[in-house]
């Protein structure tokens, strides 16, 4: 089967997620799009949920960009990866980031149907993330997590 459709589906999601291009990154997303962020320990589910999710995260990251450097394909499974480059602002996380531009290895796995993208595994170090913007590591994790 030709991936090229999933491929491009993904690269224009990168690019319109680069413009923090909400309203067109929801039009590439199936009603049932599942948007996973372990580093964040968050799921959305749908589309409303994913446009909340989008939202907060151009707020703390509001120069957040994706450049996709590879990808392999299975079935309707696309797996890319690349590198993020973003600015943690604000305290969402409870902490003072030192407005320093982080460079992050990412991993994204997709999932598609009804020619859309339906799912949304963004996966990257939060270890780093925090290194990079000067914060700890163990704060961002319990302002995220408390006890769990």
């Amino acid at each position: 089967m030709d991936s090229g459709w999933m491929m491009d589906l993904a690269t224009e999601l990168a690019v319109v997620k680069s413009r923090q291009d909400v309203p067109a990154a929801l039009r590439l997303m199936h009603a049932g799009m599942v948007l996973e962020a372990p580093a964040f320990g968050t799921v959305a589910r749908g589309l409303e949920a994913n446009e909340f999710a989008l939202r907060a995260f151009f707020a703390s990251f509001p120069d957040y960009g994706v450049e996709l450097s590879g990808h392999a394909a299975e079935g309707e499974t696309l797996v890319c990866w690349g590198t993020a480059r973003m600015t943690l602002t604000g305290n969402r996380f409870g902490v003072e980031p030192n407005g320093r531009r982080a460079e992050l290895p990412v991993f994204l796995r997709f999932a598609f149907a009804d020619g859309l993208i339906a799912g949304e595994y963004f996966h990257f170090d939060l270890s780093e993330l925090c290194a990079r913007s000067g914060v700890s590591t163990d704060a961002v994790r319990q302002k995220l997590f408390g006890g769990r």
